[in-house]
Parts: structure tokens; sequence; C-alpha cells
């Protein structure tokens, strides 16, 4: 059996030289991407309440993009597989780049109903799901050229998330509240082109190629063979199945996935449909919107900073759930009290440091304990599951407001939140967190003959689904 230790100490003998060239590439695209999504999320919802007036509207547009890119999402890691990330990544970013740019120049033209919003904005969900998933399965390889350890390397990856999360709503509030939401929708549609071509061109040749094949790589998986007598790559199906049983033998994750997909799904609602209902309600308009993402994800980026810094000696499972504890309920508290707006922004601050060091930590736990010839597989479905309530986080929120209004809904989904990561770190599969820690996943060892890896196989040597 090949152990992760052996797998990543041939990779540092045979590399050429240590490069972070592949690093920054992935992680400026990731910023850029990021950017644009975020100054999106702002200028969308503002967009539909601006011309609808309607929560369960805003929250409707909300569920047409997240149910595609969950959906596609989830089918596409054999793609990523297959194809290679590289290749994925950057088609997809181009078609986004063109149906955020339609947005704008239909509205203008009068030739934008509902239901073609609708489509365009399907069409986004559709392509940001693979993208998202082709970019962040490129970061360990990225990290091997750079020779930086995983968990230093996701905690980069995590501070470009958080640093492009503050940028990207202060901008989007800025232009929104200045020139409207459609000069929003507009920068979003100029990112997705420019992270498209970052990927393309920028990134040295032979970044992102497509990864070994399960039949090349694992010798208990009966490759199949065609009539010359060579070895074929496994179907389309067969590696989705082997993502699948692979998941399923770790508890772990599947805990993970569990916690995030509920807390996924009360932040969705928060974010899209709660918060602008706020804004709106209470006069702060949308550039109070802006300010409470920047001011979150500025603290956000000092966690993530530190969480890349200091995680590989922390506890994790205590960090995990503090961090969890600050970013939480008193969100949605502070906004249901009425506070004074320097609270408002005091406790959304106090929220993004904690919430820098979640990622950091689930990435870390994903690549160490996932084959790196399975990671798209898992890495895809993995997300899709934790992120399948985020197309109904809107609708439902949506509905709560107009139901019993914003007051009992913030209370409600605060409390929700509580429970949910109070009471799922009681659970004995959280130990695990901290077990085969400083590992990697990409070593491909055999488990039977189901040819994949178990937990107890890993645990011979001793990272989240990304929250997704």
């Amino acid at each position: 059996m090949t152990t992760g230790t052996a797998a990543t100490a041939a990779t540092a003998t045979d590399a050429p030289g240590r490069s972070f060239r592949p690093l920054a590439g992935v992680l400026t695209a990731m910023a850029v991407s990021v950017t644009g999504t975020r100054v999106s999320a702002i200028a969308l919802p503002w967009f539909v309440l601006a011309t609808t007036g309607s929560a369960t509207m805003t929250g409707l547009v909300a569920f047409a993009e997240m149910a595609p890119y969950v959906a596609v999402k989830a089918l596409t890691g054999p793609l990523v597989d297959r194809l290679g990330p590289r290749v994925v990544s950057w088609t997809t970013d181009a078609v986004s780049a063109v149906a955020a740019g339609l947005v704008p120049l239909l509205h203008a033209q009068g030739l934008l109903p509902f239901w073609v919003l609708l489509v365009m904005v399907a069409v986004i969900g559709a392509m940001r799901g693979p993208g998202d998933l082709a970019k962040s399965v490129m970061v360990p390889e990225a990290a091997d050229h750079a020779r930086v350890p995983m968990e230093r390397a996701t905690g980069l990856s995590g501070v470009t998330e958080r640093l492009a999360s503050t940028i990207g709503p202060a901008v989007g509030g800025g232009l929104v509240a200045l020139m409207g939401p459609l000069a929003g929708l507009a920068i979003n549609a100029v990112t997705f082109a420019l992270g498209s071509l970052i990927i393309a061109v920028a990134l040295p040749r032979g970044m992102g190629r497509p990864a070994v094949p399960a039949t090349a790589a694992d010798p208990a998986a009966d490759p199949a063979v065609d009539a010359s007598g060579e070895e074929q790559p496994a179907g389309y199906w067969r590696m989705f199945r082997e993502g699948f049983t692979f998941l399923r033998s770790e508890p772990l994750l599947l805990t993970v996935i569990v916690m995030i997909g509920i807390t996924n799904l009360i932040d969705a609602g928060f974010i899209t449909v709660l918060v602008p209902v706020w804004a709106r309600e209470s006069g702060n308009g949308p550039a109070a919107i802006g300010l409470l993402a920047a001011s979150m994800g500025a603290t956000a980026v000092v966690g993530s900073l530190i969480a890349a810094a200091v995680a590989s000696r922390l506890p994790r499972r205590t960090v995990f759930f503090t961090g969890f504890l600050l970013c939480g309920a008193p969100r949605f508290m502070v906004l249901a009290l009425g506070a004074p707006m320097w609270l408002v922004i005091t406790v959304f601050a106090i929220g993004g440091f904690g919430s820098g060091f979640l990622n950091p930590i689930l990435g870390a736990v994903l690549f160490e304990r996932v084959p790196r010839h399975l990671l798209g597989r898992v890495h895809a479905l993995g997300d899709s599951l934790a992120w399948a309530g985020i197309p109904l986080g809107g609708l439902v929120a949506g509905a709560a407001v107009a139901t019993v209004g914003l007051i009992p809904s913030l209370i409600a989904a605060g409390a929700l939140y509580f429970a949910t990561t109070t009471l799922a770190g009681l659970r004995p599969e959280w130990r695990e967190m901290d077990r085969l820690r400083g590992r990697s996943g990409r070593a491909d060892s055999v488990a039977g003959a189901s040819g994949v890896v178990g937990a107890a196989d890993a645990a011979v040597e001793p990272e989240p689904a990304r929250s997704a």
C-alpha cells in the first residue's frame, strides 16, 4: 500500500523545482470569481426587490440560480476527473460571462421579462457549479508545486475567498447605491470573463490535467478491456459510483455534510432575503448590506490568515465549533433586536473572524482523506449535498417573511442555527478531525474488493467537503 507520506515525498523529489505560479494563478482566478459573485449577490436581490417589490420573487431568483448550481455540480465530478479541471474551469466561466452580460443588455432593451431573468440566472448557476469545483480541485496540485503544507494551501485559499468576499460586497453595495443594480451585474460578467482568461492562459502548461483513471491507479478496480486487449478508462457512471461509495464509507465527512447542509440553507435565506428585507425596512438601504458583508469579510480575512499560519498546531474540533458559535446565531439576533448600526457591524465583524477558521479546517480534512484520483467526484458530491438546501433557503425565507414577518423569521432562523451547530458537536465522529492530520490524500490506496479507501485504511497513515 502506498502511503500519503511516501507519495508526497516522491512528488517533492521528482518535481523539477518549487514554483508558486500555479498556486498564485489558481488563487487569483478564485479571487476574481468570488469578487464578481459577491457583487452579484447584492446587485441581483436588490434588482428584483426594486423591480418587483416581492420578497417571494427574490427568493425564487435565488432558487433559480442555486438549484442548477447544486444539481450540475453533483454530476460534474467524473467529468472534472476525466477532462481535467483546467478545461472545465475556463469553459464554464466563459459561458457564465455571456449569460451574465445578457442580463443588463436585455433589460436596457426592454427584453427582460421575469422568466427570461430566471433562465439567465439558471445558466449562470449551472456553469458556476463545475467552475468552482474545478478551481478547488486544482488547489492540492498547486500546493504540490509550491511544496507547502495542505493546511497552509487551504488557508491561503480561505484568505483569498474571504478577501474577495470583503471587496465584492463593498464594491457591490457602492455600485448599487450610486449606479443601480445593473452596474453590479455587468461587473459580474467582466469577472467571469477575466477568470476564464486567467485559467486558460496564465497557468503553466500541464497544470490541471485529467486525473489518473481509477483503473490505472487501482488494481482492484477491475478495469474494462477493449477488443484489442488494452485497458480502458472507467465509464462515467462507474466513476460516479466510486465517488459515492467512498463518501459513504467516511462517517466524519457525512456528518460534516449534514451539518453544513443545514447551516447553508439558513445562511442562504439570510443573505438573499432576510438581510435585503432588513435593509429596506430599516431604511439603511443597499449600502448597509455591503458594509455588513465587508466588515464580516475583513475580519474573516484576519481569521483565515491566522488559520493559514497556525491551524496545523491547533485542535481542529475546538476551533471549528468556536468559530461557528461566533459566526452563527448572533448575526440573526442583532438584526431581530433592532440594534444600532455600530453594534450590528461589531457583531458581524466578530462573526467574520470566527468564520475565517472554518473552511481551512474543512478543506484540509477533505484533501487528507480523499485519494487524488477520486477528488473531483468526492468533492463534487460532498459540496452538492452540503449545498442542497441553498436553493430552498431563499424560498423558505421569503415565505416566512411573507407569513410571519421579518423579526420572527430572524429569531427562528438564529435559534435553529444555534441548535444545529451545538448539537452536532456532541457526535463522536468529530473526534476524527484531528486524526490523519498532516497526511496527503494523493495516495491511491486499495481497500479490499471495492477498490475504495475507507476510514480504517486511511488510518494506517495518519480535510471538508468545503463548507461548501
